[in-house]
This record gives structure tokens, C-alpha cells and sequence, in this order.
């Protein structure tokens, strides 16, 4: 048995992913590692990159794309390791990263899921861990004070929620836990397995210690407008699964404010700020295509 099991699901990443795969032997120390790649249906060679640099790589090539919780669970089934770990393709795992997270792990056995400090590629802080949502917390998003929902970044501690883009699972709590709900397509899938490993007992661990790099976006970005309501979308599915029918109602009327603001703010910043209005208008038009959908399609979600 593998120490940990690897997995990165990559769609259209190519070079992201590959400078992910080349960063992990300094993340993994002494350990024993078994790396899986599931590939979404790719068009830009990254599969046959994989192949040619890395052949000790387990290479899963999909026929579409699956989205981000099926393909992690395609890897999950087909691991060995003790424990699992998530890792986006865009992530630069920094020297010792997995290594410490293992030991930390084993260490304290009611810890199903630790996440490391995550920087941005200037190396400032990446806010990774949080709590979970709620009408406060989207509130404060709307209003611009979003940074209230964030517990310090300092030291070890528990939170309610880590970041998906890298995430160490005890594979044994799969078994009561379950893996990712695969209805989340992309976005907020991690939120919700962190609440199920919260509901059921466990422990969730923020672990400076281990640190990497995420770039964050790279796939995202190659249609940021969709990938915007996709987010709204996984958001509203959160709280239909995890709240009631109330609830859900407020958070909407919340949405729909968060929405309206962001339009308002950037009409604003298109007005005063010339060099900032290309900006500003492809954040109107995401807020816009958002709108769109909640009117039109989010009471049926």
C-alpha cells in the first residue's frame, strides 16, 4: 500500500499540469506515492505530455468532460494510499508539502481532512480555509466585507471548510463519509464533502506547515463568464442540500442584492476609472449572465 494516493484532475492545463507533476517529488519527501491523473477529455496535448515525460503515472483519459468531483471520485476508486490527496493541476507543491501533512495526519487520528498554507504565485497569502456558508456570511460577501468569513491564516488550527485545490483525506472515513457529491460539477463540491466529514464527527485541519503555490483559474479561466454562474449555480445546490426552504429563499434574495451591487459598482468604476473599464465590464457582464440564470432558472435548481 502507496503511503498516499495522488490525484489531479486536469482539463486544458497542459503546462500547469505538467510543472504540478514535476513539483511533487520535492512535496513528497521519503513517502511512498502512488500519482493519478485523470484527464477531462483534453485538447491541448496534455495527455500525451503525461504519457511521453511521466509513464509512471497513472493516466485516466476521459471521453468529456466529467467536471471536477466525478473525475477526483474516478481516482479515488481506482487509489491505494493510506490517505488521498487532492491536488489541482494548477498547484506548485513546495519542498516537504505532502510529507508534512502525512506525519501530521498520522499523528492525530481525528483528522480526516488537513489543507496546507497556499500561497499566490507573488506569494502573498491564498485565504484557503473558512466557514461554512451562511446568510451572515453571504451577506458580508455582498456588502464588500467578504474578508469577515476568513479565520486567520497563522497557525494550526481547526476550521469548518478547506479549499478543494489541495486537501489531504484519510481514505479509511471515505467509507462513512462517501466520496464528492458528483452534482456539483465544478465548485463548492469540497465545501460540501468538508460539511459531511464535519456532520459525521471529523475533524478538518488547517496545517501551515505544509505550504504550496496555486495559480488558481486555469482552467476556470478559459470561459470566466460560465464559469461565474457555474459557481452561483454549485453555491445555490449547497443550500439545497444543507439548509431549508427559508433559508434558501434568503440566501437567494441575498444573491440577487450581491448581483445587483456588483453591476451598480462597476458602472461606477466604468464612469470614473477609464484604465480599469475593460475590468469592470466583464465583471458587469458575469454579474449580468448571473442575474439571467437566477431569474430564469434558479427556482427550478
Amino acid at each position: 500500500m502507496a503511503d498516499i494516493t495522488i490525484i489531479i484532475v486536469s482539463w486544458n492545463a497542459r503546462e500547469y499540469l505538467l510543472r504540478c507533476l514535476k513539483s511533487l517529488e520535492c512535496g513528497l519527501g521519503e513517502l511512498e506515492a502512488e500519482v493519478i491523473v485523470v484527464d477531462n477529455a483534453s485538447t491541448d496535448g496534455s495527455a500525451e505530455a503525461v504519457r511521453e515525460l511521466y509513464p509512471e503515472v497513472k493516466l485516466l483519459v476521459q471521453k468529456e468532460n466529467l467536471g471536477f468531483a466525478r473525475a477526483n471520485n474516478i481516482g479515488i476508486r481506482q487509489s491505494t494510499g493510506k490517505y488521498v490527496c487532492l491536488v489541482n493541476s494548477d498547484v506548485i507543491v513546495l519542498e516537504g508539502c505532502m510529507e508534512r501533512l502525512f506525519f501530521f495526519m498520522e499523528e492525530t487520528p481525528l483528522v480526516a481532512l488537513a489543507g496546507p498554507l497556499v500561497f499566490n504565485p507573488d506569494m502573498t497569502l491564498q485565504r484557503t480555509c473558512r466557514s461554512f456558508p451562511s446568510l451572515k456570511s453571504a451577506l458580508c460577501s455582498a456588502i464588500g466585507l467578504d474578508g469577515w468569513n476568513y479565520p486567520p491564516h497563522d497557525a494550526i488550527r481547526k476550521v469548518e471548510a478547506i479549499s478543494g485545490c489541495f486537501m489531504m483525506a484519510r481514505k479509511e472515513v471515505m467509507d462513512e463519509v462517501g466520496l464528492l457529491d458528483e452534482r456539483f460539477f465544478f465548485y463548492a463540491e469540497d465545501m460540501d464533502w468538508c460539511k459531511r466529514f464535519h456532520n459525521a464527527g471529523w475533524e478538518t485541519v488547517f496545517y501551515p506547515e505544509a505550504r504550496a503555490i496555486h495559480y488558481g483559474g486555469s482552467s476556470s479561466a478559459l470561459a470566466p463568464v460560465r464559469f461565474y454562474v457555474e459557481m452561483q449555480k454549485a453555491n445555490l445546490k449547497y443550500w439545497k442540500k444543507h439548509s431549508g426552504p427559508l433559508k434558501r429563499s434568503a440566501y437567494l434574495s441575498i444573491v440577487f442584492l450581491h448581483q445587483a451591487l456588483r453591476i451598480a459598482r462597476s458602472a461606477i468604476q466604468f464612469t470614473l476609472d477609464p484604465s480599469g473599464r475593460e475590468a469592470a465590464a466583464h465583471k458587469a457582464k458575469r454579474s449580468a449572465a448571473c442575474l439571467k440564470w437566477l431569474f430564469t432558472r434558479a427556482r427550478m435548481a
